[in-house]
């Protein structure tokens, strides 16, 4: 890992490292190399690459994190964006970690016993999750990193956060858009729309990203028709 990269690209983001984190960070990239082999975790493999459009882009959420401890279930993990970078920066952090795909999970465990971090994984689809009891309503935040367009991806988490929590969804650069088209669903789900944060990051490869961060405020709880069932939530958005 190009350990140089990390720091002042995080730097540029005002986020600062102990050698402890940097440590993690290159164990992650290291086991992230290893079990891509074997399960389909990222197309980004360049380290340069892995450490911007990965690492530092999780790295954005930080600031709109509730401070003390909190609650976080990572929507749709996958290999552990933006939830595993955000527990090594917050040890006050609980982390839960949502996929569909169990292999994913077992990467998880396996990375975050050998980071020391704490971590609950959750085999299920993100509608199904928000039904059951030990789910619904009981975490601080909820964050998702390319799951689905924005009002099907409140539909998935906004069921998820106690009232007073927040839901953080990390765009592209038409997150703005996205977060227009979703205001009647954060409004049915018991939302309301908080800060667009526009984050623009070096991409590893010499190119700009733009990025943005849509924090959603759980200001209602979320009535008991939703989430919706099976592919209605993508076919007919609310």
């Amino acid at each position: 890992m190009n350990k140089d990269l990390l720091i002042a690209e995080a730097g540029r983001q005002d986020v600062s490292l102990s050698e402890s984190q940097i440590d993690k960070f290159r164990r992650y990239t290291e086991m992230l190399g290893e079990w891509n082999k074997k399960v389909n975790l990222t197309a980004i493999t360049e380290i340069d690459e892995v450490v911007c459009k990965h690492f530092v882009d999780c790295l954005t959420v930080l600031p709109l994190l509730p401070s003390g401890k909190c609650s976080l279930i990572d929507v749709g993990s996958g290999a552990g964006f933006p939830g595993v970078p955000l527990a090594i920066m917050r040890e006050d952090l609980t982390l839960t970690a949502l996929d569909s795909l169990n292999k994913r999970l077992v990467f998880l465990q396996e990375l975050c016993d050998e980071l020391g971090i704490s971590i609950v994984t959750v085999h299920d689809r993100a509608e199904e999750a928000s039904r059951r009891e030990q789910h619904r309503g009981m975490y601080d935040v909820a964050t998702a990193r390319a799951v689905a367009a924005l009002p099907v991806l409140c539909e998935y988490c906004l069921p998820l956060v106690k009232v007073g929590g927040h839901m953080i969804a990390m765009k592209g650069p038409d997150g703005d858009r996205e977060a227009d088209a979703a205001a009647n669903a954060i409004k049915l789900l018991g939302g309301r729309l908080g800060e667009v944060k526009r984050i623009t990051l070096d991409s590893g490869d010499g190119e700009q990203m733009e990025r943005r961060l849509v924090r959603i405020d759980k200001i209602a709880e979320t009535s008991d028709i939703y989430p919706r069932h099976g592919a209605k939530i993508t076919t007919k958005p609310l």
